[in-house]
């Protein structure tokens, strides 16, 4: 009877264990923003536009660099028939060309330039409203954690089962 009694109480302990277990076990999800990205008519055009935006400011910057190195060439060409003026000048004017050059560059390309406030501009829209989706579904489906795999995070494998990208995209309106 004893036996019984404790028998009973360890069965109760461990099914209370497993719904403590249980209760405390979390959902997660796996989404491939690259995916996501591709499959969204706006990136794809957003990303376009930079690209065009970003090789015609590089040729601006190219163009200065070109002329630098041209004037350069010309200054070691004709430095023999410069007088000491002269080549201080002609130095100078190299010299200020190039600042052009990189001036130009830092101003486009640098941290704060204007690729990154375009870029800033066009994706911030388009990844808030990603985000928020993902959000929404995460919420809906009761997952505590949705990972990335398509990012750099170490995941190894993720079950097609998790992956709730194809159901954010729905979200979107880019079901396909």
């Amino acid at each position: 009877m004893v036996r019984r009694l404790m028998t009973l109480v360890l069965l109760m302990s461990l099914q209370a264990s497993f719904f403590t277990l249980q209760s405390m076990a979390q959902k997660f999800a796996l989404v491939d923003m690259d995916y996501i990205f591709k499959n969204i008519p706006a990136y794809e055009r957003a990303n376009e536009q930079l690209s065009q935006v970003s090789k015609k400011w590089q040729a601006e910057v190219d163009a200065l660099t070109t002329e630098a190195q041209t004037m350069y060439k010309n200054y070691q060409n004709e430095v023999v028939f410069l007088s000491k003026e002269q080549k201080k000048a002609k130095q100078d004017a190299i010299m200020e060309k190039e600042k052009q050059a990189a001036d130009l560059k830092k101003k486009y390309f640098g941290p704060e330039g204007e690729l990154f406030k375009k870029r800033t501009a066009l994706m911030t829209p388009i990844q808030d409203e990603v985000y928020n989706a993902i959000k929404d579904v995460a919420d809906f489906r009761g997952y505590q954690l949705v990972l990335d795999r398509a990012s750099d995070t170490g995941i190894i494998f993720g079950s097609p089962k998790i992956d709730i990208s194809e159901e954010v995209l729905k979200k979107l309106g880019y079901a396909y």
